[in-house]
């Protein structure tokens, strides 16, 4: 087969934007998954083709396989035998694109590149997350090494202390909304082909405008006391009466509606307050402590000033109850893309081998 299938053609899957769109993942852990569930969430049909003793994350806990699985196919193969490479075929045959994060020595290996499926399908997008490039070698690629070799991490934390990394695993999710757009688009564009995602270079886009200001002024990244923000001040975490504030006061008109209900008097324009640093975050730590964080974030939204209180986890998910949704008896964050007139339908995650593969010949 070399057409392959149009897009949207044959029956619709779903009832989102991505209705009648197949897409096929070879993913495992986090990245590739993360990817083809945001997908899913829009309507696409998803199916994961799963190795013989599953996607590493299944032995990590069920509700963490579930948050990133939910809704999709599960077909169990083995790519490493001839049977496994027919049926691999066939599936590419009648799908829009595969997703697939490995090392480049194992994508090569299991046949899971545009060159090595265009013979089934030549419309058929391939999507390739790595950690340095299809072409780069299979150098380990965990989110927190790419953190450190970015420059994300030594970019976090207080001046003077070690690097910090976050608490979640930025740069596979990342990458994870990257992949899905570029298989979009390559979609979309109506051609087959080969597309590539790679964690350095996802983490290196989004350090935009601090690698702009060091290529085009000279000017190196360095940290700042509670978060600061290199340009904007204040913009920053800031210890209250009880509890921390995040407030980021970006232009004047903030800056006048802040000190109109703190209580404070001087530097009006944005230049002035950056070029006064220390004494604007001073006036406003001292400010801050004669009330609570959370008493502050109900004083300053109506006034449309940015601040939040910082909430924990289980505080902020409690804050939030329209964004829990129910999959096959788990309960997860929901899609962040809302489509007018889209209800998602949240399907449960996939037993192994639920749709097909070895067990069809065990």
């Amino acid at each position: 087969m070399s057409g392959g299938p149009a897009m949207g053609a044959g029956p619709a899957m779903g009832d989102g934007p991505l209705a009648g769109i197949r897409v096929l993942e070879a993913g495992h852990i986090l990245s590739g998954p993360y990817a083809t569930m945001l997908l899913a969430d829009l309507g696409a049909e998803v199916t994961k083709i799963e190795p013989p003793g599953g996607d590493l994350s299944r032995q990590v806990s069920d509700a963490y396989f579930a948050s990133l699985n939910r809704g999709k196919r599960s077909v169990r193969l083995d790519l490493t035998s001839a049977a496994g490479q027919a049926r691999l075929g066939e599936l590419a045959a009648g799908s829009h694109a595969l997703l697939v994060n490995m090392k480049p020595s194992a994508i090569r290996r299991l046949g899971l590149t545009y060159d090595a499926l265009r013979r089934w399908n030549e419309r058929l997008v391939c999507v390739a997350m790595t950690g340095f490039g299809l072409d780069a070698g299979d150098e380990p690629a965990f989110d927190y090494v790419i953190q450190a070799a970015t420059g994300v991490a030594a970019l976090t934390g207080e001046p003077g202390g070690p690097p910090v990394l976050p608490g979640y695993s930025s740069a596979d999710n990342s990458a994870g909304i990257a992949a899905a757009l570029g298989l979009l688009a390559q979609i979309i564009s109506g051609r087959g082909g080969q597309v590539e995602v790679s964690l350095r270079d996802v983490m290196l886009s989004q350090l935009n405008y601090r690698a702009s200001a060091y290529l085009n002024e000279g000017t190196e990244p360095r940290r700042l006391p509670s978060g600061a923000h290199s340009y904007y001040v204040p913009a920053q975490l800031f210890p209250t009466g009880d509890g921390h504030l995040a407030l980021f006061i970006t232009h004047d008109r903030f800056w006048k509606a802040f000190t109109a209900e703190a209580g404070i008097e001087g530097y009006p324009a944005m230049a002035e307050r950056a070029a006064h640093r220390e004494e604007v975050v001073a006036l406003v730590t001292a400010a801050l402590a004669a009330d609570t964080a959370w008493s502050w974030e109900r004083r300053l939204r109506p006034l449309g000033v940015p601040a939040a209180a910082v909430r924990t986890l289980p505080e902020a998910l409690a804050a939030t109850p329209e964004m829990i949704v129910s999959a096959g008896g788990y309960r997860l964050v929901g899609t962040p893309v809302r489509v007018a007139g889209h209800v998602p339908r949240y399907g449960p995650p996939p037993r192994l081998g639920e749709h097909g593969g070895l067990a069809d010949h065990s």
